[in-house]
């Protein structure tokens, strides 16, 4: 793979075509962690929409323990959110290369230790499996954050409710019939904007099909993954994210290395 293209992927300087190369690796790694996790905690930790009805139903029915495991998952899922935002901002503030892809990063060391974690844990199930859910919705949580932050909130990758959502806006702008201008009945209260024509985003439909596409592979792939390797499936999924994440990463130690060479350089050339 070209330097360049990895380094233009969790650039912040962003386009509609990294946005979306960066989308799909994203979301294959969310479908295939969400489809892995359930295989290993029987819980979806990828969307918050049934934790919560969950949490709810659990609450109306006396279930205070599931509650309790509930609330634990939100506030994880809301903590990685957290600190992606956290990073984000702190690398910017630093102008680092690495601004974005410092969370990538982090999310492939705690993939890994999931699956440490699986390997070691994993026949304690009254121990595993509530650090597995509140683990992997904190992974879930820094990924959907990072990705919204990177593309100004263009796309998700941790959960498809809002990808079908604009797929269905999009294929019914696709889908209308423009009037012509002269069929319209003018009012004279009635906003100009209404007469423009309705224009669906063809390249924004493309991209929405993509997202969502590479999260069923990735959840077909996670599943089978896990089904064969067992917790050793999360060695490629990390994979991935350092593959993204290690150009971005690699400048600025490189520009650390150099600017501490010259200050170094500088204080000795100093006079006594």
């Amino acid at each position: 793979m070209p330097v360049q293209f990895l380094r233009q992927l969790a650039s912040e300087s962003r386009t509609r075509r990294s946005n979306m190369h960066l989308g799909c690796a994203l979301c294959f790694v969310a479908g295939a962690t969400n489809a892995g996790g359930f295989l290993a905690v029987h819980q979806y930790t990828s969307h918050m929409t049934g934790i919560v009805s969950a949490l709810a139903d659990n609450l109306a029915l006396g279930s205070l323990g599931l509650a309790l495991a509930g609330i634990g998952a939100l506030l994880s899922f809301l903590a990685g959110a957290a600190c992606s935002a956290i990073l984000v901002n702190w690398g910017r503030r630093r102008r680092l290369h690495s601004a974005y892809a410092a969370t990538l990063l982090l999310e492939a060391l705690l993939l890994l230790c999931f699956g440490l974690m699986g390997a070691n844990l994993s026949h304690r199930a009254g121990l595993f499996a509530p650090l597995a859910v509140t683990l992997l919705c904190f992974i879930m949580g820094l990924q959907n954050a990072i990705v919204t932050k990177i593309s100004s909130a263009e796309i998700r990758t941790t959960h498809v409710t809002g990808l079908i959502t604009d797929i269905g806006i999009e294929l019914g702008k696709l889908l209308y019939w423009n009037r012509r201008t002269n069929d319209v009945p003018a009012y004279a209260d009635e906003p100009a904007n209404l007469l423009v024509p309705v224009r669906a985003d063809r390249a924004h439909l493309r991209l929405l099909a993509a997202l969502v596409s590479m999260f069923f592979v990735g959840g077909v792939l996670g599943a089978f993954g896990f089904k064969e390797m067992g917790y050793l499936s999360t060695l490629p999924l990390s994979a991935i994210l350092v593959i993204v994440s290690a150009v971005p990463v690699a400048d600025d130690v490189v520009g650390h290395v150099a600017g501490f060479r010259k200050r170094r350089r500088q204080n000795r050339d100093k006079p006594a």
